[in-house]
């Protein structure tokens, strides 16, 4: 018969000692599988958060800094110490509202009806059909298509003398729009482009999270006498709600950070300013023409700033509206 120690060192048994017996071992290895699974998702995020924090954290700092000083493009190492002067000013420019009021209409323009057509373009998808992948891959087109091809078609669509669209027009009698020189026109064209880009994409997340809703809620509800658009009211706008929070998050960022369309929309010069009366001009344009066209980098940071603080303004807004809702609820 062979011995514990004999046991122990042919490993059938672990050995006993002052320091405990097979309990003890068996415990103080459960305690360190324990550490390494839990431990071992914080290994994998780690250099993500370390990433996050030199790319995202560092330019925040750098320019709010830059925001306090009167610094121009081509000197950025001299800086002139201005305090919240930059604000001031910005504060009391007619631009900043002007390009403020512009990114406002814009974005309601372009999200609430994009977001609507989304939404129906994916109920329509969810409906089993012939080459239904062949759908779902073309509406992913326009997302896919650049930003400087979609504005330069729309562009000529939208061309005041020779345009698809003032031709269609002036074959129902109406007369010819300047759709880049007036200001309602112009956002209407602006809005176009935001929308076929991106009505595919929110289409798509929609569908993923109808596909998600249990079937046999549609099937009670039909059970109960419950229509067509009932049950789309009823079931599935209920079901997707969090996906619909998300996609307004997103386009209001879009929204908010809006550049590429109305600068290639302008056609060269008139582009930077949003138009010769600054009529489509967006908090992003205004951005860019007091850094690279006025080479005030410090009141460029300023606009950067103020439109962070907009966007954090904006989710506070929904935030305390959605508790609100649910008190009342």
């Amino acid at each position: 018969m062979a011995t514990s120690t004999t046991k122990a060192l042919a490993g059938e048994e672990p050995p006993t000692g002052p320091t405990g017996g097979p309990g003890t071992a068996r415990r103080r290895s459960a305690l360190l599988h324990r550490l390494d699974v839990k431990g071992a998702p914080f290994a994998f995020i780690a250099p993500f958060f370390v990433v996050f924090a030199a790319f995202s954290f560092y330019p925040l700092v750098y320019t709010s800094w830059i925001s306090l000083h009167d610094v121009e493009l081509a000197t950025l190492d001299v800086m002139e110490w201005v305090a919240f002067d930059n604000y001031v000013e910005l504060w009391g420019d007619s631009r900043f509202w002007n390009a403020l009021q512009n990114t406002i209409t814009i974005g309601v323009i372009s999200t609430v009806p994009q977001l609507l057509m989304a939404l129906g373009l994916a109920h329509l998808l969810n409906y089993r059909m012939r080459a239904s992948l062949f759908f779902r891959v073309a509406s992913l087109v326009p997302y896919a298509t650049s930003v400087a091809a979609a504005a330069l078609v729309f562009t000529m669509i939208f061309e005041r003398d020779f345009g698809m669209i003032n031709w269609a027009l002036g074959s129902v009698g109406i007369d010819p729009v300047n759709w880049e020189a007036d200001k309602w026109p112009a956002q209407v064209a602006i809005s176009t482009i935001v929308i076929w880009r991106w009505t595919g994409y929110n289409a798509l997340l929609y569908l993923a999270a109808m596909q998600a809703i249990p079937a046999d809620r549609y099937e009670a509800a039909s059970l109960d006498g419950a229509s067509r658009w009932k049950q789309f009211t009823h079931v599935t706008v209920p079901g997707i709600r969090s996906t619909i929070v998300f996609t307004i998050v997103l386009s209001t960022i879009g929204a908010t950070q809006l550049f590429g369309e109305p600068l290639i929309f302008g056609q060269g010069p008139n582009g930077i300013t949003g138009g010769a009366d600054n009529q489509y001009q967006t908090l992003g344009l205004l951005l860019y023409e007091e850094g690279w066209k006025n080479y005030q980098m410090g009141r460029s940071a300023t606009v950067a700033w103020a439109m962070f603080l907009l966007l954090i303004l904006a989710f506070a807004a929904q935030r305390l509206i959605q508790r609100l809702r649910s008190r009342t609820s």
